[in-house]
């Protein structure tokens, strides 16, 4: 028990070996108690172990890991006494191979909640990469730039803010998207965005990968971290806090660290294929409240949150408790995967109900077709929107492709099926949007006719589209037919994410503030507008020969 607290702040290992042995318990002990930053009134600590963990290969000491090292450069010379789970972090990502010639993981996954110190733990990390490891080149970057540039201009400060650091530094290059830190030496400390070209052209021994759960396919991951190919002392550092289905990248890490484990939470009962990690490639930390842990247990706090009754009080998470949605305080808090972050734009249950796998939009039926663009201009999607023999008018995406070349592909994807005698009808935003430069190239098809989005149309649509999903809900009251949809992924991925946009008394879909791609969402409302107010003629070709592309 700890001196000064009604419990030890101290998880063991829930799986694994009995862990580091006498030194390192001793150590982590000391940390404990002696910490500056410890509240001697908190009424509970967070745990300084992790709950979840790849174990060690043998006792942890100064002589079989580097992070003591870390941590003493930390306190002696950077003056930031580190809290007692970010040493143990250290301690145990910085592990050394059994020949003591390199570092025992190329890749480490930290994940633990909001505001518990990962910036701090990793600016003690890249300094001492570069003042005592002396590694040439560490490597910064972030879904969001401005993440990665926060960390590396800390990192700044600290070291013009210590003299004798201040003293090797060569230059400081504060120039938006090409900032760095030189020094003297020939070390660096590079931010680079995160996309497919961060990195190319450069080898990196350090690399610190901020917010990974924003990583939604795997294009900046291989890029970034391929830097590191000939660098056989290289590692990779991800942090971030848990993430939902959209995070491919960390939910794909984790699941193979997990299945090393044993699958300690069961996350993998439906991967039947997934082959586990090597154990000296991939570090798991992963401080998270266990599963089933309701959003009140302060037991699943304590798991997630180790800096709690450090830095983090817990009155804070007692607030945020009771203002969060759930799943933003289980992904921010606790450090818990959820199916989906955000809080969608329809009531509770309603996009689900108007799921219809099997649903067919038949052969005679008039159809809209309507195309959208995603903000950045990575991705297209042709919606279409028919009714079903019943009525129910039903909404699907029939074709999309990543890329930027959407320019060339749609026109050629409607010329396909569409000519003189098989009219059709697209609609397309007409301002304001990637998408409006195609109003122009679609008129040139022949039998196609474009049906321009804009002005007020937008708020009629989204409204359109909103009624008839609310319609789907337990408790409506509605009498109109819900909308149909047949579950598909990037579909369902825009309705349970798309932010709103409010205007007056109105509202539309707003592209660039949506967390995820709102596109497909916004091309289903064009087209389920058009089929509404514009009655489109029957078309003599079905959208099922229509050649669809399915989404990947």
């Amino acid at each position: 028990m700890v001196a000064g607290s009604k419990r030890s702040g101290r998880a063991r290992p829930a799986y694994g070996p009995s862990d580091a042995g006498e030194f390192f318990d001793r150590w982590m002990a000391d940390a404990e108690r002696d910490c500056p930053l410890r509240d001697p009134d908190a009424p509970r600590y967070g745990h300084s172990t992790p709950r979840i963990h790849t174990p060690p290969l043998r006792d942890l000491t100064p002589d079989t890991s580097a992070g003591y090292s870390c941590i003493e450069f930390s306190h002696d010379v950077l003056g930031i006494p580190l809290l007692p789970w970010q040493q143990e972090t250290l301690i145990r990502a910085l592990e050394l191979n059994r020949a003591g010639t390199r570092f025992r993981f190329r890749t480490v996954v930290l994940l633990v909640a909001r505001q518990n110190g990962k910036s701090t733990l990793a600016q003690a990390l890249c300094l001492w990469a570069m003042y005592v490891l002396g590694v040439k080149m560490t490597l910064g970057t972030a879904q969001d730039l401005d993440i990665a540039e926060e960390l590396w201009s800390g990192c700044v400060d600290i070291a013009e803010s210590v003299p004798e650091l201040a003293a090797t530094i060569k230059n400081v290059n504060k120039v938006n998207g090409k900032k760095s830190l030189d020094l003297q030496t020939g070390e660096r400390y590079k931010v680079k965005a995160s996309n497919r070209k961060a990195g190319r052209g450069l080898s990196a021994d350090l690399i610190v990968l901020d917010e990974l759960r924003e990583h939604t396919n795997w294009d900046s991951w291989g890029a970034v971290t391929k830097t590191m190919m000939a660098r056989p002392k290289a590692q990779t550092w991800c942090l971030s806090n848990a993430g939902d289905d959209a995070s491919v990248v960390l939910m794909s890490l984790r699941k193979k660290a997990h299945l090393a484990l044993g699958d300690p939470d069961g996350i993998n009962a439906d991967d039947t294929d997934l082959t586990a990690s090597g154990g000296d490639s991939l570090c798991l930390i992963e401080y998270s409240a266990a599963p089933g842990r309701a959003t009140t247990d302060r037991d699943g706090w304590a798991e997630s949150n180790p800096s709690l009754g450090y830095t983090v009080e817990e009155a804070s998470l007692e607030a945020a408790e009771a203002t969060d949605p759930e799943p933003v305080f289980r992904t921010e808090c606790m450090c818990q995967w959820v199916d989906v972050m955000a809080v969608g734009p329809f009531p509770e249950g309603a996009w689900e109900a108007c799921t219809d796998p099997r649903g067919i939009i038949p052969d005679d039926a008039p159809i809209s077709y309507a195309v959208d663009v995603s903000w950045d201009r990575g991705a297209a999607y042709v919606a279409a929107c028919g009714p079903q023999a019943s009525g129910r008018l039903q909404v699907e995406i029939v074709a999309a492709r990543p890329g930027q070349g959407w320019a060339e592909w749609l026109p050629e994807w409607f010329r396909g099926f569409v000519d003189a005698d098989n009219p059709a009808r697209v609609v397309v935003q007409g301002k304001a949007c990637p998408a409006a430069i195609l109003v122009d190239t679609l008129a040139d098809v022949e039998g196609l006719t474009v049906v321009p989005w804009v002005g007020g149309d937008l708020g009629i649509g989204c409204g359109l589209i909103y009624d008839q999903v609310a319609a789907a809900a337990p408790e409506s009251t509605s009498s109109l037919k819900p909308l149909a949809h047949r579950g598909q992924e990037a579909l369902n991925l825009a309705a349970h994410t798309a932010a709103q946009r409010f205007y007056g008394d109105g509202w539309y879909w707003d592209r660039k503030n949506s967390p995820q791609d709102a596109a497909p969402l916004i091309a289903a409302t064009e087209a389920l507008w058009d089929q509404i107010t514009n009655a489109p003629e029957e078309p003599a070709t079905s959208i099922y020969e229509a050649g669809p592309q399915p989404l990947a």
